[in-house]
């Protein structure tokens, strides 16, 4: 196994994986697996729960088992940071890893998230983000992502809003120079929503199984913003569903979890991902969730 790693670009059998803390309810091997199937790939895409003590270890398991590559998901993202041999721009502009590359024992961390997201939203609800004002929700990892990819948008104004407040001027404070953003607490959101033109929730509140949950009071989004959320399962939460009966145009975390799996998929073979494949992969596993 100590020679999967190595060429598989050409040939050879795949190991891929994603490490996560939980991980039994990621997608990724369902879609990834999908994708390698498409491509006419040998190889397998596996579910690794790994917990916080345990991460450097596992970062070493990438070399031992020979793993091409890794995502990395919750909690893992800027932890895993200090384990790796090389960071991508893309890791060092965002302060998060959510992809590893193994080439040879040589592991390197890039941020598909930010990159993919904004692909899906100028695909699927704002082709044109110039000028535009938008509100993030949370302040984690994704966030991250996100907030440095909009930011070359050249949106007027992105203002991040956490329940911990100093963690979202922080976050507002390392992008700083990159144009006007600003971080507030949660108390700010009503305030401030009905100037907003987009809003995206970067949080896991809404997700299956608290479908119920909303990361904001919707009484104050309006007829024509967008209204996005990163989460995917299930395909339409709550937010998103009280947005479209004010009149809101929705965006669901679907196309950003397919661009950013897709990034990831031609970093370890070099090949054009299948993103139809894999949506609709996606797309239908998530018809048969419990409560859809």
């Amino acid at each position: 196994m100590t020679e999967t790693g190595r060429n598989t670009q050409s040939h050879g059998e795949l190991l891929l994986g994603v490490m996560g803390d939980p991980i039994a309810q990621s997608k990724s091997p369902l879609m990834q697996g999908a994708a390698l199937q498409a491509l006419g790939l040998s190889g397998a895409y596996v579910p690794l729960h790994i917990t916080p003590d345990k991460l450097g270890d596992a970062v070493q398991a990438i070399r031992t088992l020979g793993f091409r590559g890794v995502n990395v998901t919750i909690p893992h993202k800027v932890a895993v940071m200090e384990y790796l041999d090389r960071l991508d721009s893309s890791a060092v502009d965002v302060g998060a890893v959510n992809t590893i590359v193994n080439d040879k024992g040589i592991l390197t961390g890039f941020n598909t998230d930010g990159i993919g997201y904004v692909r899906s939203l100028k695909a699927e609800a704002a082709p044109d983000l110039t000028g535009t004002r938008i509100l993030v929700i949370g302040a984690g990892g994704a966030a991250r992502g996100i907030v440095s990819a909009l930011l070359k948008e050249q949106p007027a104004l992105v203002l991040i809003a956490n329940r911990n407040e100093e963690r979202a001027c922080q976050l507002a404070d390392s992008f700083s120079s990159r144009g006007s953003i600003a971080g507030a607490g949660m108390d700010v959101v009503p305030g401030v929503l009905g100037s907003m033109d987009i809003v995206i929730n970067t949080t896991s509140v809404g997700m299956y199984p608290h479908m119920e949950d909303m990361p904001i009071d919707p009484a104050g989004l309006h007829e024509g913003m967008i209204v996005s959320d990163l989460i995917y399962n299930p395909l339409h939460t709550r937010l998103l569903t009280e947005s479209l009966k004010r009149g809101c145009t929705v965006h669901g975390g679907l196309g950003m979890f397919v661009y950013q799996g897709a990034y990831a998929l031609e970093y370890w073979t070099g090949l054009e991902a299948p993103t139809a494949i894999m949506r609709q992969t996606i797309a239908d596993c998530l018809g048969q969730v419990p409560g859809k």
